[in-house]
């Protein structure tokens, strides 16, 4: 079957899915009158989508590619791990240094941290829902986008078509977010390609799915900046007041300037690990 057939078919079970899944859900929260809050409705959202997504994407590789789960880039190997932690660490520097550089522009003005406003069994407990929504988010949006998308995409097509298209279409999807604009889904696009630079550089998805959760946890919790236009929990209490040209403005750095020479760090960053990674290695 055609990759773009396959595509398809993923894109519907994947619909078919996600209303299957959201009518019931929406049913007994109604029926048991839950007032669900922001943090836990994005909870709930997110625990939709990872099945659905999940789900879709199993079906595909089983049945219409008729390779294995594993095959997307899911080994079990003795990298993984490594892998994991260095996505995470290199997004900690990369918005570490964003953090900084606002800061020394004066773009930044730092209101306090989380625990001087909020009880601290409020903050540990926000702090690890978010954590926990957000290592979903990496894993559903890596499997689907660097996934599915990238690797039929590529089966079709050659594969630095593949990545852009991919790419492309991971920013487009992030256009129903509060606050996105076209400006916004350019900076997902190129976010996009700095994720698939670690499927490309290792051939497993493990690196992009700690970029992934690395990224949102230190731009949102962490450093307290919106997430792809979505507030979580910061730690760390600040406004931001520069240009939105370059700040990105409600909807995060992702948005703005700013994130351009974090992602070439990152870039630089993947590329001095894989090398690393790759020669220590037996």
């Amino acid at each position: 079957m055609r990759a773009g057939w396959r595509l398809a078919i993923q894109t519907i079970f994947l619909l078919v899915m996600l209303i299957g899944l959201t009518i019931p859900v929406l049913l007994l929260t109604l029926a048991r009158h839950w007032n669900l809050g922001g943090s836990l409705y994005f909870a709930l959202s997110s625990l939709v989508e990872l099945v659905a997504i999940t789900a879709s994407v199993y079906l595909a590789r089983r049945f219409l590619d008729r390779r294995s789960f594993a095959s997307l880039g899911l080994k079990l190997g003795r990298a993984a791990f490594p892998d994991l932690l260095a996505g995470i660490g290199i997004t900690f520097i990369m918005m570490g240094l964003i953090y900084l550089a606002m800061s020394w522009l004066g773009w930044i003005h730092f209101a306090g941290f989380a625990w001087q406003i909020d009880p601290l069994p409020v903050v540990l407990g926000q702090t690890l829902l978010y954590l926990l929504i957000f290592i979903i988010t990496g894993w559903q949006e890596e499997l689907l986008s660097r996934g599915y998308h990238l690797q039929t995409l590529s089966s079709g097509i050659n594969l630095f078509w593949a990545v852009l298209l991919s790419s492309a279409i991971f920013g487009a999807l992030h256009l129903g977010n509060p606050n996105a604009t076209w400006i916004s889904a350019v900076g997902i696009f190129f976010a996009g390609l700095f994720l698939a630079l670690g499927y490309l550089r290792t051939g497993q998805l493990w690196l992009s799915i700690g970029l992934h959760i690395g990224w949102n946890f230190f731009e949102g919790i962490v450093f307290g900046f919106p997430v792809s236009g979505i507030a979580s929990f910061p730690l760390l209490r600040m406004q931001v007041s520069g240009p939105a040209l370059w700040t990105g403005g409600a909807f995060g750095p992702e948005a703005g300037l700013i994130i351009l020479p974090a992602i070439l760090i990152g870039a630089l960053l993947i590329g001095l690990y894989t090398c690393w990674h790759i020669h220590s290695l037996p």
